[in-house]
């Protein structure tokens, strides 16, 4: 499955590649690997958008019922039995699966890795000639070379913590949990970022980039969701 997944985005990526670099002259900064990288990533979030909206409806209703939850756990918290019950036919009430998370993570991690393996290995799955991969420019403004790290702390990897940090508080703010809940959130949404940050100083640059783009576009996503989100609370009120 995973070397499957690889050549499809390895071949989507070529395609990409093969596409910008038929644009004219290429930018002394700017090379048409990191277009392409750029692009494809976008392709890719454009592929995952249906699971992701999925993810963030349910999500959503989750929310809604959350005051129910509650209700219920206050009422029946010395009879665990009858609490799973309870929950449980609350959630066939408003036809929402508890496991649908987990199964939207289950079908986007293969997906991920694959794409991630497609950047770490792009000889492999990309340009499948070393001499073809050696002669093309790699550079995207400070950096020379995308297959090596990023040389300043302060230009992917701190980019790469940041927009996780964002992407992480955006899509934690309309989730509703109980205060133990929300004290491990918070220190996820500061914990992640700084694995991120070193994830980034050490692997290709090509890869920060392309968590960068894809933190971009969730986030733009995001907002849009959220801002969606709260025109249909207004509505209600």
């Amino acid at each position: 499955m995973g070397a499957f997944l690889g050549k499809l985005f390895g071949g989507l990526l070529k395609l990409v590649f093969d596409l910008v670099s038929s644009i004219g002259t290429e930018p002394e900064n700017f090379s048409f690997y990191a277009m392409a990288i750029i692009v494809t990533t976008i392709i890719f979030k454009l592929i995952l958008l249906p699971i992701s909206l999925h993810q963030s409806k349910s999500t959503e209703k989750v929310n809604e019922i959350q005051p129910k939850i509650k209700e219920i756990q206050n009422k029946y918290k010395n009879d665990p039995q009858t609490q799973q019950a309870k929950i449980m036919e609350l959630y066939k009430e408003h036809n929402y699966n508890p496991m649908s998370g987990c199964l939207i993570m289950l079908i986007q991690f293969p997906i991920i890795i694959a794409f991630f393996n497609v950047l770490r290995d792009p000889v492999t799955y990309v340009f499948k000639d070393p001499k073809v991969y050696e002669a093309i420019s790699k550079n995207f403004f400070w950096i020379t070379n995308l297959e090596k790290s990023d040389p300043y702390l302060w230009g992917l990897p701190l980019l790469a913590a940041i927009t996780t940090y964002i992407q992480s508080m955006l899509m934690t703010a309309n989730v509703q949990v109980d205060p133990q809940a929300e004290a491990s959130q918070k220190i996820m949404n500061i914990f992640l970022p700084l694995m991120i940050f070193w994830a980034a100083k050490s692997f290709p640059a090509g890869l920060a980039l392309y968590w960068v783009v894809g933190n971009i576009f969730q986030i733009v996503q995001q907002l849009i969701m959220n801002r969606s989100l709260g025109k249909v609370k207004e509505d209600i009120k």
